[in-house]
């Protein structure tokens, strides 16, 4: 009987498999290399910067009860590297690049095999699932598997680390699909029939922008002891992971404590060229005019 031909979905998932392998085992040879010779570390909230805090910040690939599906744990912190500890952190983003275009090719062509891998990648690993399941972890948070580990490209003098809340995305709309947007909410609930009253007195062909406000954000500016080729002297990134720094001296930058908590409000004054108005039009929707 002439074997059963393999699907592209299976054929996926398979390659999918052993990225996920592979960036397990490079995650814990990074973490394994540091623990046998590691150098000076800080962790934002941690008494110790160890192996074991390594493992955990690098490893957290779950879900916690109650967490919202497009939040992410951060691990802020600091570590000083040598040559061979950057080759293992480089090593392990390659992977999680890899790891990220296989999931992209998923959701274009299989997004029905999503929910299936989210279950099945973990008991690939039963020791880290079964450790991690006793503590109510046991759903897979694909975006915390793949997300890299921030790295400096030369030795710095010295990181400044902030809370950044500001971000927000704005997605530009027509009046119609604001239209269609309001048609999905409760059409008898007053402040709904106002909205659409509003909506009602606007011309077809005025954009609207739809906001959504984004996550605090911890941002790290780095000052490097010298130029880079191209010039560069200093440059800001978002740190959700441990930042790893070329260390030829064994030492940690210089580097500030930012409070463990964001800001509750806004911390930079608004633009005096903001382009949106500074109430909602349409509040239920976040939908502003432009000035």
């Amino acid at each position: 009987m002439a074997p059963a031909l393999i699907t592209p979905e299976y054929r996926l998932l398979a390659e999918l498999e052993a990225a996920f392998d592979q960036l397990i085992e490079r995650l814990e040879a990074l973490v394994s290399a540091y623990a046998q010779a590691p150098g000076p570390a800080w962790a934002m909230g941690e008494a110790t910067a160890d192996a074991d805090w390594l493992r955990r910040a690098l490893l957290d690939f779950w879900y916690q009860d109650g967490q919202d599906g497009r939040a992410t744990r951060s691990y802020v912190g600091l570590v000083a590297a040598d040559d061979a500890l950057m080759a293992r952190v480089q090593e392990a983003n390659a992977a999680k690049a890899t790891f990220a275009a296989l999931l992209r090719q998923i959701r274009a062509e299989a997004a029905g095999l999503i929910p299936e891998l989210k279950a099945v990648l973990p008991f690939r690993h039963p020791a880290l699932h079964d450790h991690l399941r006793g503590q109510g972890l046991a759903r897979l948070h694909l975006k915390q598997c793949w997300r890299a580990i921030p790295l400096a490209e030369a030795p710095l003098a010295r990181v400044r680390l902030a809370w950044y809340r500001s971000g927000r995305s704005i997605k530009r709309l027509t009046v119609r699909e604001a239209e269609a947007l309001l048609q999905g909410l409760d059409q008898e609930a007053p402040h709904v029939r106002i909205q659409r009253r509003h909506l009602a007195g606007l011309p077809d062909g005025e954009p609207l922008a739809q906001v959504q406000e984004q996550a605090p954000l911890m941002r790290a500016n780095l000052f490097y002891r010298e130029p880079l080729p191209d010039g560069r002297c200093r440059r800001a990134m978002n740190v959700a992971l441990p930042l790893f720094v070329p260390s030829p001296d064994g030492r940690l930058p210089d580097h500030n404590t930012p409070p463990e908590a964001p800001p509750t409000t806004r911390t930079r004054a608004l633009r005096s060229d903001a382009r949106l108005e500074s109430e909602p039009f349409l509040p239920s929707l976040r939908i502003y005019r432009y000035r």
